[in-house]
């Protein structure tokens, strides 16, 4: 039975959200756990914050002294990690290893911003260049297997540098650009929660890739997988210590940084933008624009009402332009992509993944040790 269209009274999440709940109020899950997390974290008495960041700064320098760099920060050119390179730089006075990925999708707008911010800031940056035909074909194989997280190919190649990287350089903190003001929701369904999954993704290509060999893409085994963050490298969300507000952000790195906006969030990368805008709502439903507006409501930043005006503006402009392109640099035809389109959507649970072997051994574990 299908159900009964309904959208949340404070928020705008809605019922395409299949695990959404609501409250006697018209509340949702979602912004009931989102507003009980910025209560714990952001709306905090600032002091509190202050001091909570004094001690986290002191502990990263006193740890990194005698290092090149005493912090690692991924560098995407969005708003976040832009900002996350500003506040380490010019308020912080840290030392960080900028990391960046090349997938092939930087916009050139991303390229010029994140070449004035490392100017601007005079770091470091490495640059993880995937090659092109491997980084496409993965791509491609996902598409076709149907998943809905695509994106866990570029979410995983940057934690596998971050990973490499910091063990290179003995570097124990990677501060994180995720803040509680505008990430604190994102339903569960609407991607694949495992981003450091490298079996997934293996048996995924293995599956509706082309079999073409993999060099620069890089594999985790399964040890790494278990404990990944847990051993040299700690993740520092420093945005939630700090008075984040994304439009002042914005106009201060407009003015300080020469940073360009790109209208919306993660437009930094050509296919996350296609991704979003047609992929997700055409073929799973799902329109991320509710999420990220729905988090700026629970941080208060911007009101229910701005929120559903800017639900009513297009999520694509130039469709066909759009489509174009995106399958052109895929090497698609047309009909091709309409088919993958029309392809009953698969759960990354369907294939192998080092989730489930990790559920197992959790399993196992509780059995012979009774615990």
């Amino acid at each position: 039975m299908e159900r009964k269209y309904q959208i949340c009274n404070r928020c705008v999440m809605d019922t395409t959200d299949p695990e959404i709940v609501f409250d006697e109020n018209g509340y949702c899950n979602n912004c009931n756990a989102a507003i009980n997390k910025l209560n714990e974290v952001f709306f905090i008495d600032s002091e509190v914050k202050k001091e909570k960041l004094k001690k986290i700064v002191n502990q990263i320098k006193f740890d990194g002294k005698g290092k090149k760099y005493d912090c690692i920060i991924g560098l995407s050119g969005g708003v976040d990690s832009s900002y996350l390179a500003y506040v380490a730089v010019k308020e912080l006075n840290l030392r960080p290893l900028a990391i960046h990925l090349d997938n092939g999708w930087n916009s050139e707008l991303a390229v010029k911003n994140i070449d004035n911010i490392i100017n601007k800031l005079g770091i470091d940056l490495y640059t993880h260049v995937i090659d092109w035909d491997e980084f496409k074909n993965l791509q491609i194989s996902f598409l076709k297997a149907s998943v809905i997280d695509i994106e866990m190919l570029t979410d995983y190649a940057i934690g596998e540098t971050l990973y490499r990287l910091s063990k290179k350089f003995g570097i124990k903190y990677f501060l994180s650009g995720f803040n509680c003001q505008s990430e604190s929701i994102m339903p569960k369904t609407w991607l694949y929660s495992y981003k450091m999954d490298s079996l997934n993704i293996k048996d995924i290509y293995k599956k509706h890739g082309n079999g073409l060999r993999l060099k620069t893409f890089k594999f985790i085994n399964f040890y790494e997988y278990l404990t990944y963050g847990r051993n040299q490298m700690k993740l520092i969300p420093i945005l939630n210590y700090i008075e984040y507000n994304k439009q002042d952000a914005i106009s201060k790195m407009e003015k300080k940084l020469d940073w360009r906006s790109y209208g919306n969030k993660h437009e930094e990368s050509v296919f996350t933008k296609f991704y979003q805008s047609y992929i997700l709502p055409n073929k799973f439903n799902i329109d991320k624009r509710k999420s990220h507006l729905s988090s700026l409501i629970c941080s208060k930043q911007i009101t229910r009402k701005e929120a559903l005006a800017e639900l009513k503006s297009p999520i694509l402009i130039n469709q066909d332009e759009e489509i174009n392109y995106f399958i052109k640099k895929l090497d698609l035809e047309i009909n091709e992509f309409k088919k993958i389109m029309e392809l009953i959507p698969k759960d990354h649970w369907e294939f192998r993944s080092f989730a489930k072997r990790k559920q197992k051994l959790s399993k196992l574990y509780k059995i012979f040790f009774n615990k």
